[in-house]
């Protein structure tokens, strides 16, 4: 499909893109990407008769940085802006991780939460892995994104790896580090967290991500009390962009469980 550029609106603290109208349903991306990396599943949700809002991250697509954001919940508050009415709550990667401390600490406002590649527990390794590129971020510029794309994409060309490549030389290099280091110091929702989830909560990845492996989403949604977990054959980390019709379906169905 083609990754469009999507209009922003004056919605909330930051650049939005709001779209349809009914119940609403609110996407948070991770990092590096932008509102654009929802161009799969926004039309599903609008033509299935939701009202989508989907900001973009500070320092990402056209929300400036903002400064002091140094955790998880200093980003979840600028997201719980869109929660004015009741909705449901999709995150992707770093936006789940937001997107699941939204539902513990303002349940009232929502009616079910996704978690798409969502971390929960990872390998000594794995955390190793990720401060060494907190490290490695200077703040200043962009860092080759060559090795971000092989993780999400492998070295097959495709649309999706080129609007990422795009998206990342984007972003404001300041808030791209910013984020990143929240994403790398969280080890995913604490168990007291998924156990208090007492709304429709699901945990999708694919079976082909090594990172938000399929054993972390059947983990999480084992302790969340209407948990379930749904597995993408084929897909990896970018599943959103690269199997935008299986992941708009379960949006679709699920969002509708919610909002009955």
């Amino acid at each position: 499909m083609t990754w469009k550029t999507l209009p922003r609106s004056e919605v909330g603290p930051l650049a939005a893109h709001a779209a349809g109208t009914g119940p609403r349903i609110v996407l948070l991306h991770g990092v590096g990407l932008r509102v654009e990396a929802w161009n799969g599943q926004i039309g599903a949700l609008v033509r299935a008769g939701f009202k989508v809002i989907a900001p973009d991250m500070p320092g990402h697509g056209e929300s400036p940085n903002l400064p002091d954001l140094r955790d998880l919940r200093s980003y979840a508050d600028l997201a719980a802006a869109y929660l004015d009415e009741p909705a449901v709550v999709v995150g992707h990667s770093m936006g789940a991780m937001i997107a699941l401390d939204l539902v513990a600490r303002y349940p009232g406002r929502l009616r079910g939460v996704v978690a798409l590649n969502a971390v929960y527990r990872r390998s000594a390794a794995a955390k190793e892995r990720a401060a060494a590129r907190v490290s490695a971020l200077g703040g200043v510029t962009n860092p080759d994104s060559s090795q971000t794309l092989e993780r999400w994409f492998g070295v097959t060309p495709s649309p999706e790896r080129a609007a990422c490549a795009r998206w990342l030389n984007a972003v404001d290099p300041a808030g791209y580090k910013s984020a990143y280091a929240v994403f790398a110091r969280e080890d995913g929702p604490a168990d007291a967290v998924l156990r208090s989830l007492h709304m429709p909560a699901l945990f999708m990845t694919g079976d082909a991500e090594p990172h938000s492996t399929p054993q972390m989403a059947h983990d999480m949604a084992a302790l969340a009390p209407i948990g379930r977990a749904e597995i993408v054959a084929g897909a990896a980390h970018m599943m959103p962009m690269t199997h935008a019709d299986t992941v708009s379906r379960s949006l679709v169905d699920f969002a509708r469980e919610c909002h009955s």
